[in-house]
């Protein structure tokens, strides 16, 4: 089994009382487009080994870094999903972030929900997408990627969006419905905006799902549906981390990377991964 910074880690952080749990995901069920993205965890974490410790002036792996065994993906979605939830909800009960890398965006339902399950209580998503994810259904399948955020919402989780560029009328409504809160790609590019307020009542403790093609297919093209206008890397995680300040981050994943053949889409996605892991310090 590959092990996250397998190349920098010493014994001592990688042992069981770790901070940060890695659990790789290797699903690949609903994509509409482009395909690949089973093979996204390994190569995240084989891109992984050239990444030096330090990130934003912090040191994540220095808190420990566990690799898990990758998740079965076999099977219906719902267990695959529920499969999931009992691996999140585990690592949060023993007070760890679990960090899942996809595999296709619907496998947050199942992270998202062992995570509020441990802690007991809906959570905030802070989702990076070029899509809104939340379609009630999609090619006939309610766990799509298409629709993971819209079975998050219902269950009364809160999303706030950035990045998205590409959606539905029925998307539109939902999020009305179900108090969106969102800034949409256009606005956050050409304004060149790097922070956002959240409202006041988001919730404090935040899970963050960071899909690789909220990105700009300049920046990020090893994605099975890759949308023009996309936010830039650094804009992207500003984002993040403004939104974490005066907020606990308690979980995220990195969905969503087609594999190409070229390593620097690779590392792009293991070093989002190990900067998102700095904002949960």
């Amino acid at each position: 089994m590959t092990i996250f910074l397998d190349s920098e880690l010493t014994a001592s952080e990688r042992s069981e009382d770790a901070r940060f749990r890695i659990i790789s995901v290797p699903l690949e069920r609903t994509v509409s487009y482009g395909a690949g993205t089973a093979g996204g965890p390994a190569a995240i974490i084989e891109a992984s080994n050239e990444l030096e410790r330090a990130t934003r002036g912090l040191e994540p792996c220095a808190r420990g870094i566990l690799t898990e065994e990758p998740l079965d993906c076999t099977g219906p979605l719902p267990e695959v999903m529920e499969r999931l939830a009992r691996r999140t909800e585990a690592a949060t009960r023993a007070g760890r972030i679990p960090v899942t890398l996809g595999g296709e965006h619907s496998l947050s339902y199942g992270a998202v929900t062992g995570v509020s399950r441990a802690l007991g209580q809906p959570l905030g998503i802070v989702q990076i997408d070029a899509h809104a994810d939340l379609r009630i259904a999609y090619q006939g399948e309610k766990h799509s990627h298409a629709s993971v955020m819209h079975l998050l919402a219902e269950d009364g989780h809160r999303l706030a969006q950035f990045g998205v560029r590409a959606l539905s009328a029925d998307e539109m409504e939902s999020r009305e419905r179900n108090r969106v809160f969102f800034r949409d790609a256009e606005d956050l590019v050409t304004g060149n905006i790097h922070q956002v307020d959240l409202p006041e009542d988001f919730p404090e403790l935040v899970y963050v799902s960071f899909d690789v093609d909220g990105l700009d297919p300049s920046q990020m093209p090893a994605t099975g549906t890759p949308v023009p206008g996309g936010l830039g890397y650094y804009q992207a995680l500003h984002l993040v981390e403004y939104a974490l300040k005066g907020r606990k981050c308690v979980g995220l994943d990195v969905v969503e990377l087609a594999p190409d053949g070229n390593a620097a889409w690779d590392f792009t996605a293991a070093q989002i991964t190990y900067r998102l892991m700095a904002a949960c310090l």
